[in-house]
């Protein structure tokens, strides 16, 4: 007997770019896993009913003023209620691209998770790009290859254990 597919919903906001590259590559490292299947949405486009679809999340922001960004918390205010007390325990993980430390952004996510009452499966990932003038702040991305594996790896291993059921 087939065990049944698992879906893995990754929610990302992204300005500059650097955040869907973190993203992406969580959700081709999940991909790899047969029984997974991969959605992969924007922020803006991501709902509640995606939210009670998935089996696990991983949400991906950027680090916006200390911050996650304005359109990731836009999909938490949209989803919040709507799914309270519904998804009790699935796992989540959480991606930052930060251009300082990122902390408060995983931190904010972290908080509305444990409103969620969902389970987190590994510390936040935070990518660092030390943009710090509005030059570097406001440019595209490119997230360094080792920092690509680590996303990739993550999202690997969250398919991994929802594929085996240990999430």
């Amino acid at each position: 007997m087939t065990p049944p597919r698992k879906t893995l919903l990754i929610v990302y906001h992204t300005t500059t770019g650097g955040t869907l590259q973190m993203a992406r590559a969580a959700a081709d490292g999940a991909g790899r896993e047969p029984a997974i299947d991969v959605r992969l949405l924007h922020a803006a486009q991501a709902g509640p009913e995606d939210v009670l679809a998935a089996d696990g999340m991983i949400f991906a922001t950027p680090e916006n003023l200390a911050a996650m960004s304005g359109l990731m918390k836009d999909f938490f205010d949209r989803s919040y209620y709507a799914v309270l007390d519904r998804v009790n325990g699935r796992p989540y993980a959480c991606l930052v691209c930060a251009g300082s430390d990122g902390r408060n952004a995983a931190r904010q996510i972290e908080r509305i998770c444990t409103g969620w009452r969902l389970r987190l499966v590994a510390d936040a990932l935070i990518v660092c790009t030390h943009a710090q003038t509005p030059e570097d702040i406001l440019r595209e991305k490119r997230i360094d290859p080792p920092d690509v594996g680590r996303c990739a790896a993550l999202g690997a291993a969250f398919g991994a254990g929802l594929a085996m059921g240990i999430y």
